[in-house]
């Protein structure tokens, strides 16, 4: 599978590492007659990817640049660089590749001459096609030639004159005028008035032609300065009306959306802030212009407002701030993940997904789009790129039934109609693939048709490459992944975002990779260590369809494939907040390890790592000889020998607490202190740190009555029932706080996570009134005073407070304190609870750290405080750099006032 609808189950993968791999595969291929289909990062959205013969992966070998030339503005790269790799290098010298799609840090270079990507500036850089020089191909029949500009020498020379000369007048009518027009072969880039641009014409032919081994790009000069415009309209039909009135002012790009986005947006969970920089309106185009520096960037961009707010009442707020510009990018480039799910909670797909039409019409298109929805009783959530009349959306096909999938052939044979009749494209961006080639007989002459199928034969007339694609394509509703049998196998969880079904939380995921993302964030560490598909959320998600579907892997909860693709799943959660759709691969990965291992011995660590609360609990009689034999445990119970385990503490947080000083608690607000087994067993220091600092605060701190425990080991290792009964057991000890609405101060923001999410997953229980530390003093205790630490500190954010609670309110905490924070995009600290102390887990759980985490903290000054509230997270910190990292109750303990201790 790759972003779209579809699903074709390939024969073999192959990953060349040259030119003459990609010659051998050819051969070999053309021999068995077994067909030949490119991928770049598998994020095509019409099903151009997929292939039943052999599928060619050249992002893992030939992802190389091979030489950048600021001079004359060109570079000359393999298939596989990603473009983010790309603009990364040509930034260096002023410069950038100009088409920039969402999927930027991810997509490779082949896969956007493939489609023939555009992106948001294209509207000022033009489509791929705009800018590619010179291609570097190997024909169907293992040949290689360079083409660019001019004939290629021999037959195929011949063969393309013929096709030109006798078809003159066609090709120069055929076409739509239109800047996004991506559908069918651009065969017009043959005529002479276009320079008979052999790769233009190759540019957008989505692998059914040529093989592409490197290619030459043509490099724009990247302004020194960019300011961001955002105008308000009452819908992003208004929006698209006001298009005219923009692109006279030359500008970087012009995109579009609406309210709807956002309500979608928000149904996902917290609110951004980048939101609230947003003006009043209902629909919104973002305008990016660009200067010299950073005054006339300013002043163009308070120009491009003003007109705006003349001409079409646009209410406008200018970003200047590379900050805030990147938080409000941020919600369109989510877009092609956010409108999967519908703010009522529906499923949507792809398929009609990047139509484009001349942007003096689009408001007019949209208009008959939403009515041609409402016809079919369909709802989606229309944005795009405003500017060149590209629009994307994702629609609520019902493709799971067979009247569903016929509604869906009717809308888009009814939406190709309309977008013709508008002078448009099937097509603006993402290609025709699977999806629309079906449909170019409703926008081309029988006569053109016929010409891309002689075009397609020049090159490869035994039809070897990506058959079924543009010409003699496939149904649009034939292979669709919905379509298909579904294991009706026993799960645990409740899923209570996915109807109660596993299957439907695995359709989840939906492709557009950005779990393959290695520039930032916490998604996905084990890919960022690995680099293979099977070890991101993505493939994970996957091979659970598979399973679930149950053709491919035939053993269910057995399957030792999935086992071994999440064995290397750090369940950091990174992907319940970074993933577009929310995919909760740690919940997942807790599933299938309870089904794999019911009945059946478990590994060690399970035992020993997954019984932690237990054992603690036990060790705690007598510390000194527990820690003595930990060494024996470990050997036997999993542990990697390259960890050193962490130790008992003397005394546990419940003794020390019963022993400190007793402030009264008259006039004062309750809070529980939630003991965790961390907390109270390992680090009790941190427990009385914030003791101290909530009592300063005015709160009268107590702990539970009773042992609590929220199960997070047991649920980590797969051991559900377990972590259940731990639960309810531990919600019937809180029952009265519960029920008189006390605060729950958790410490630890693992255990916090698991009462904030995982307990809706294990039990049907309203949401808890849990508080991190921060979120508790910022909520009930603003006017607290801190004295100012005047310090500077970075922060190891743990990845279960990142997906599930944030850390804004630790951040403001922090600034009372008088601590200047920088929180680093260093993802998961790779410990991430028993994963990185398992046996045959260490070199991944290093390999996370040292990518971002471990340069940072050694490069930090002596006097930077290093934060981290993680017990994971402190002890990967002091594993690998010998920094002793703080809780942010103890860097508020050190910030109170001495008077008032």
């Amino acid at each position: 599978m790759d972003a779209s609808n579809y699903r074709h189950v390939p024969a073999a993968v192959a990953f060349p590492r040259s030119a003459d791999d990609l010659r051998a595969i050819l051969r070999v291929c053309r021999a068995h007659g077994v067909p030949v289909t490119a991928r770049g990062a598998g994020t095509s959205i019409a099903g151009q990817a997929l292939g039943e013969g052999v599928v060619i992966d050249c992002s893992r070998h030939l992802n190389r640049i091979l030489s950048l030339d600021p001079e004359n503005r060109t570079a000359r790269v393999q298939p596989g660089v990603v473009l983010d790799a790309l603009r990364a290098a040509a930034a260096e010298h002023g410069l950038t590749f100009g088409p920039d799609p969402s999927t930027h840090s991810r997509c490779t270079i082949g896969g956007m001459i493939g489609n023939d990507a555009c992106g948001s500036h294209s509207v000022a850089w033009g489509r791929t096609a705009d800018n590619v020089v010179a291609l570097d191909v190997l024909t169907a029949d293992g040949t290689r030639m360079e083409l660019g500009k001019g004939l290629p020498p021999g037959p195929r020379g011949d063969e393309l004159r013929a096709l030109v000369d006798g078809h003159l007048a066609l090709l120069r009518q055929g076409f739509p005028a239109l800047p996004r027009r991506v559908s069918g072969y651009a065969l017009d880039a043959l005529l002479p008035e276009n320079g008979v641009d052999v790769a233009r014409a190759l540019v957008g032919t989505e692998g059914t032609c040529v093989l592409l081994a490197e290619a030459t790009v043509r490099l724009v000069a990247s302004p020194a300065a960019r300011v961001l415009v955002v105008a308000g309209y009452a819908d992003d039909v208004a929006a698209a009306d006001a298009v005219p009135h923009v692109l006279p002012l030359h500008p970087l790009t012009c995109e579009g959306m609406g309210a709807d986005l956002i309500d979608a947006l928000l149904v996902r969970g917290r609110r951004p802030p980048a939101l609230d920089r947003l003006p009043e309106g209902g629909g919104w185009l973002f305008v990016e212009v660009g200067g010299a520096d950073a005054a006339e960037a300013r002043a163009r961009a308070d120009e491009v407002a003003a007109r705006l707010h003349r001409e079409t009442g646009a209410a406008t707020v200018v970003a200047a701030d590379p900050a805030d510009q990147r938080q409000l990018w941020s919600i369109r480039e989510a877009a092609a993940g956010i409108a999967t799910r519908l703010p009522g909670g529906g499923e949507a797909w792809p398929g009609w997904e990047d139509a484009a039409v001349p942007p003096e019409r689009l408001g007019a298109y949209l208009r008959g789009f939403r009515a041609l929805l409402d016809k079919h009783g369909l709802h989606g959530i229309p944005y795009g790129h405003f500017g060149e009349g590209c629009v994307h959306v994702r629609i609520d096909f019902p493709l799971t039934t067979a009247p569903g999938r016929a509604r869906f052939r009717a809308f888009m044979e009814d939406a190709a109609d309309l977008v013709v009749a508008h002078g448009g494209s099937l097509s603006g961006e993402h290609g025709d693939g699977q999806a629309r080639a079906e449909l170019l007989p409703r926008m081309y002459s029988p006569e053109l048709l016929r010409l891309f199928e002689a075009f397609k034969a020049v090159w490869d007339p035994d039809d070897l490459l990506n058959p079924g694609n543009l010409v003699r394509p496939r149904k649009l509703d034939a292979d669709l992944r919905f379509d298909g049998p579904v294991r009706q196998l026993p799960i645990t969880l409740r899923y209570p975002h996915d109807g109660g079904s596993l299957a439907t939380a695995t359709r989840r995921c939906v492709g557009v990779g950005k779990c393959v993302d290695t520039s930032s964030g916490v998604m996905c560490p084990s890919y960022m260590a690995t680099g293979r598909e099977e070890h991101s959320t993505r493939g994970r998600a996957r091979l659970l369809f598979e399973m679930m579907r149950g053709e491919t892997i035939t053993d269910g909860w057995r399957s030792t494939e999935v086992r071994d693709a999440l064995d290397l799943c750090l369940a950091c959660k990174g992907c319940l907040s970074d993933c577009p759709v929310n995919v909760d691969m740690a919940s997942y990965k807790a599933e299938f390890l309870h089904h794999h291992y019911a009945g059946r011995l478990r590994p060690a660590s399970h035992y020993s790592l997954g019984y932690l609360p237990l054992w603690a609990r036990l060790a705690s009689a007598t510390p000194g000889l527990a820690n003595a034999l930990a060494p024996v445990a470990a050997r036997f119970g999993g542990i990697t020998p390259e960890r050193s385990l962490p130790r008992f503490a003397r005394t546990t947080l419940r003794r020390a607490f019963r022993r400190r000083p007793m402030p009264s608690a008259r006039g004062r607000q309750r809070v529980v202190l939630w003991p965790d087994t961390f907390t109270n067993f390992f680090s009790p220091e941190i427990g009385t740190a914030a003791t101290r600092v909530l009592e300063h605060a005015g709160f009268d701190v107590v702990l539970p009555r009773g042992s609590v425990c929220c199960g997070l080991t047991w649920f980590s290792t797969g051991q559900l029932g377990i972590a259940r009964r731990v639960l309810r057991r531990t919600l019937r000890v809180l029952e009265p706080d519960l029920r008189a609405g006390t605060p729950i101060v958790g410490l630890e923001p693992s255990c916090l996570a698991v009462l904030r999410h995982d307990v809706h997953d294990l039990l049907d229980v309203p949401a808890l009134n849990a508080l991190s530390l921060a979120e508790v003093l910022d909520r009930y205790a603003p006017e607290a005073e801190f004295g100012s630490l005047d310090a500077d500190a970075i922060t190891q954010q743990h990845c279960h407070q990142h997906a599930v609670f944030g850390n804004a309110a630790d951040e403001r905490l922090l600034r009372r304190a008088g601590v200047a924070n920088r929180t680093l995009d260093s993802g998961c600290c790779g410990l991430a609870g028993n994963f990185g102390v398992e046996r045959g887990h260490h070199e991944v759980s290093v390999a996370a750290a040292n990518r971002v985490l471990v340069p940072e903290v050694t490069a930090a000054a002596e006097g930077t405080l290093v934060l981290a509230d993680g017990f994971s997270c402190r002890t990967q910190i002091g594993d690998l750099t010998r920094r002793r990292a703080l809780h942010l109750a103890e860097v508020l303990d050190r910030a109170i006032p001495d008077a008032s201790r």
